[in-house]
């Protein structure tokens, strides 16, 4: 088969290195000249994956209608804030009823859009079959070999296998699901809970602290879901538990270490500043606290975390504020 994978960042990079594992012609779209060059002088992402030997057979090209060509299946890895813009770059190379496997976590800050319905407005005309792939899975162990499982949301069975198959391997074992949403949501909605617990560990609250938001930011992630048509038990799988403990605990985690720095006292401009990778959550925070207040649901963590990243509220005080709300059954 030949896969083009559509951006070069971590993910991006350590999916591309999936697929030529498992024996496709693989091309890499990248548009960062640094790292284009990287990848074709050192074969490593120098700037993303820093270190790390890629999978030789990837052709890595900065030519949006060479990276698409004759390609079965389109993996779609840039940030979720640029998913629509990149469709409409790359439209005009597409074939009639395009395979797109979007890989980006987030929903449009815009429009309130999870990246399903981006990709089937973007992409209207052309009839496109698609699914969500999600779960946890940090870009660095997955180039690793380390043994990683992830979830595929698709509504078409039949293309659900056919695209589990072809990414599956001995080292990285994909699951499907026929609720598209919620394992897109899952990916996107985890990254707040994430910053949040950075923030408690920033503050060096300990371990109960950590559990509780884990536990009761899940509880929040599926109540969103549920109102925007996902499956509440999709959030008990691996897009929704599997990537919230992954991001909420591990130190690769973009968003947690986004929250670490808050909880220590930075301010986010300065955290942001000082990295070239995108923490998703930030701006999905802006994007859940809109649509939790529109629908109705109740998310009291996304509300303090929302104060915190856009209010400059203090963590410390976020925190003894929501263990103050009102008493309620669990």
């Amino acid at each position: 088969m030949r896969i083009a994978v559509i951006g070069a960042g971590a993910w991006g990079t350590a999916l591309a290195h999936v697929s030529a594992g498992c024996g496709h012609q693989t091309r890499l779209w990248v548009r960062s000249p640094e790292v284009l060059a990287s990848l074709r002088e050192q074969g490593e992402n120098a700037v993303y994956l820093p270190g790390v030997a890629l999978d030789a057979r990837i052709a890595a090209t900065d030519d949006p209608a060479w990276a698409v060509e004759g390609a079965q299946l389109l993996v779609w890895a840039v940030p979720s804030q640029f998913v629509r813009a990149s469709l409409r770059a790359f439209r005009a190379h597409l074939p009639a009823r395009p395979v797109v496997v979007c890989a980006s976590k987030g929903i449009e800050l815009e429009t309130l859009a999870p990246m399903s319905r981006v990709v089937a407005e973007e992409l209207a005309d052309l009839e496109p079959r698609y699914a969500m792939l999600s779960g946890p899975s940090f870009a660095r162990e997955v180039v690793r070999g380390v043994p990683t499982a992830v979830a595929l949301g698709c509504e078409d069975a039949a293309l659900g296998r056919e695209v589990r198959q072809a990414l599956s391997s001995a080292r990285f074992r994909v699951y499907t699901n026929a609720d598209c949403r919620g394992v897109e949501l899952g990916g996107a909605l985890k990254n707040v809970i994430a910053i949040a617990v950075g923030c408690a560990d920033g503050l060096e609250f300990g371990h109960n602290a950590r559990a509780a938001i884990i536990t009761r930011g899940l509880a929040e992630m599926a109540r969103l879901g549920v109102a925007l048509g996902a499956r509440a038990e999709t959030f008990q799988g691996l897009a929704g538990l599997g990537d919230l403990v992954l991001t909420c605990t591990g130190d690769l985690s973009r968003n947690r270490q986004v929250g670490l720095a808050l909880g220590r006292g930075q301010r986010l401009a300065d955290i942001l500043a000082a990295t070239r990778t995108v923490a998703e959550g930030v701006k999905t925070t802006g994007s859940v606290q809109r649509l939790a207040r529109e629908l109705g649901v109740a998310m009291p963590i996304t509300e303090q975390l929302h104060k915190v990243l856009y209010e400059d509220k203090d963590p410390g005080r976020a925190v003894a504020d929501l263990m103050t709300r009102d008493l309620k059954d669990e």
